[in-house]
């Protein structure tokens, strides 16, 4: 069912947006996680390393499928939060065009860039092949991210949250079986996980298409649906590219890391590679509450409820604190039994190295749950500037960082790359969103004032 954002106690529309959200966010985890523990446990070290020189290459081409597709869910949020029902048509149908012509030319460069890549970022000889051929795969089914990325999106910008996860729990599931079948029945290695992905991604896309259109009148489109002013397209790229740009940027950032990590050799990568997953699956709970700040944004803006905005993201802070706090205390106190997840009979070496990187993170992640809510809040309102700007910051952070640090502090220097990336983009996304609200509180009271002299 869909949800009206626009009016009722937003904590509440929070967290009933965001529990399945969050569910559905773990489950898709569980893609890349699930290939890592059983490549990890059953390929060997070397063969998890090679998936780890492959978490940035993976995270640049998702990254900017994700940020496309969320970018294009914006403008159907807003239709929908105006309550215009031929607009939501009009702003899927543009969204369905853009996203085949953009998935089709992603996949063609991103295929031709894979040897590029793993060169630039010093890709260790003994994974190289492997790694090329786990994100070669994963390149080629490309369309399966999209198509599931760009679904989700549209049921959530009409506040339907549950459909996804629900799809998702299946596709999981699927891609556990045929990790298992892939690479232990049939010994196919590194190459069986990138199939795995790929399978269960596109079940869930498809299962997500159908139900969509058979569930929802306002999705079953027609062909005038698509005779589509040009505005529609413009809105759509005003607001999608910045934020495909600065997933891209960001992922940027993490390649240089990743580059810089690889001169460490292949124990100093399976331990990287073991603690980002970790962080990956405890970030869920603040990219969940992004999510929901956007689309939040985005009906209460179209509703014209600026009021709302305000007061949800005062709500939204409390909340992003407090879920910092428990994630931290979890990295710090948990984090070596995540590891054994990963690796069997991990070393003591292992160990320290996957835990460093999580003490430094751990300390730091208030400030990363302020980005999700801030970077989500402006692009809800259309604002894509500044986020996208916020991830050259972030970029510039990582790259002072890897090109300096290592040399003086050795991996210390690598542990401190996401806090201070986190930091340098934190503080521009926090003093833009302040300085908007406060803008458009003028302009209210002027438009009062006007209002009271006319009467």
């Amino acid at each position: 069912m869909t949800n009206d954002m626009t009016k009722g106690n937003p904590l509440k529309i929070f967290i009933y947006f965001t529990i399945p959200l969050l569910i559905g966010n773990i489950f898709q985890q569980l893609y890349s996680m699930v290939d890592t523990i059983i490549v990890g446990r059953f390929v060997g070290v070397n063969a998890l390393a090679a998936l780890g020189a492959c978490n940035s290459l993976f995270f640049l081409v998702n990254g900017l499928v994700l940020g496309l597709t969320s970018g294009f869910a914006v403008l159907v949020s807003q239709k929908f939060g105006a309550k215009d029902d031929n607009g939501v048509k009009k702003a899927v149908a543009s969204n369905l065009t853009l996203t085949v012509v953009l998935t089709v030319i992603i996949t063609g460069i991103a295929l031709l860039a894979v040897k590029p890549l793993l060169n630039m970022m010093n890709t260790p000889e003994n994974i190289y092949e492997d790694a090329r051929v786990y994100i070669t795969i994963i390149y080629a089914g490309i369309i399966t991210q999209t198509a599931y990325n760009m679904a989700a999106g549209i049921l959530r910008a009409l506040g339907d949250s549950k459909t996804p996860l629900y799809f998702l729990i299946v596709a999981s599931v699927l891609n556990v079986i045929l990790d298992l079948v892939f690479i232990i029945n049939f010994n196919m290695g590194v190459a069986g996980a990138a199939y795995a992905t790929n399978i269960a991604q596109g079940v869930s896309g498809v299962l997500c298409l159908v139900y969509s259109y058979k569930k929802y009148k306002i999705l079953r489109l027609k062909k005038e649906d698509f005779k589509v002013e040009k505005s529609y397209y413009t809105n759509h790229l005003k607001v999608a590219i910045p934020m495909a740009m600065q997933f891209s940027v960001t992922a940027v950032g993490v390649i240089i890391i990743q580059s810089a990590i690889n001169t460490f050799g292949s124990i100093v990568i399976a331990s990287y590679t073991a603690a980002s997953k970790v962080l990956q699956l405890v970030m869920q709970p603040s990219i969940s509450f992004g999510v929901t700040v956007a689309t939040y944004a985005g009906q209460n803006l179209g509703a014209g409820r600026f009021d709302r905005i305000k007061h949800g993201i005062k709500i939204m802070n409390v909340v992003s604190v407090i879920t910092s706090l428990i994630a931290g205390v979890a990295l710090v106190t948990l984090g070596k039994y995540f590891v054994i997840l990963f690796i069997e009979n991990p070393t003591q070496e292992i160990f320290d190295y996957a835990q460093q990187v999580l003490n430094y993170a751990a300390i730091f992640f208030i400030p990363l749950g302020f980005i999700f809510v801030y970077r989500n809040v402006l692009q809800g309102m259309g604002e894509s500037f500044v986020p996208m700007m916020a991830g050259f910051f972030e970029l510039g952070a990582r790259a002072l960082v890897a090109f300096t640090l290592p040399k003086v502090i050795g991996f210390t220097g690598i542990c401190l790359s996401d806090p201070i990336a986190w930091i340098s983009a934190c503080v521009p996304l926090m003093l833009t969103y302040f300085i908007k609200m406060k803008k458009i509180d003028k302009e209210y009271r002027l438009k009062e004032e006007l209002n009271d002299g006319i009467v």
